[in-house]
């Protein structure tokens, strides 16, 4: 299951503001399940399964990957590596010929926020995406090992990719929901 440049989210945001306005809430039946978005304002909310990691040791492909060890890395299906700053997620020597030999679908970087809860950055290089720009797939680990963290159910989160992203993330037990703003990239006509 991925959710990189999130089909559902976008989708929502075409159905909602393109073919009927009105719209507030949409349930989507993928090849993962049943994913429902929902739209309040100018923020579309997506609930996702959570998905938290076990503690595991640091393999020496991960740090040569990322260039640093981190302090902390549980993992689900994705690493999650934990540093001390934000500093450090965005000073990474990345490697992704490394990463590409680890076993697991992608690596997640995260580390406590200046300005916001935490930060994070997430590496497919396995699926061709180096760095993901806003990953809603990784808030389903990273979410529950926060929530433990923080000692609370809301998050704002920034991932520090080059496009970036600001969400809205909840913890909800079983579930996680994660709100963020979409806009439209491009529009265009087809005359046939």
């Amino acid at each position: 299951m991925y959710f990189g440049n999130n089909a559902t989210l976008a989708a929502a945001f075409v159905i909602c503001r393109y073919l009927d306005t009105s719209l507030k809430n949409i349930i989507f039946h993928t090849k993962s399940g049943i994913l429902e978005a929902s739209k309040d304002e100018d923020l579309f909310t997506l609930v996702f399964p959570s998905r938290e990691g076990m503690g595991c040791d640091v393999p020496e492909v991960l740090v040569k990957g990322l260039g640093k060890e981190p302090k902390e890395l549980y993992k689900a299906r994705d690493y999650l590596a934990v540093f001390d700053s934000e500093e450090d997620i965005l000073n990474l020597e990345l490697n992704m010929d490394e990463l590409k030999k680890l076993d697991a679908f992608g690596v997640i970087v995260t580390a406590k926020g200046h300005e916001v809860d935490f930060v994070s950055r997430f590496f497919v290089p396995k699926a061709g995406i180096d760095e993901d720009p806003v990953t809603g797939s990784a808030y389903c680990t990273l979410i529950p090992y926060w929530k433990k963290q923080l000692n609370k159910n809301k998050f704002v989160s920034y991932q520090l990719s080059e496009r970036g992203g600001i969400l809205y993330c909840t913890d909800l037990g079983e579930n996680v929901k994660i709100a963020g703003e979409a806009v439209a990239y491009l529009e265009g006509y087809i005359n046939v």
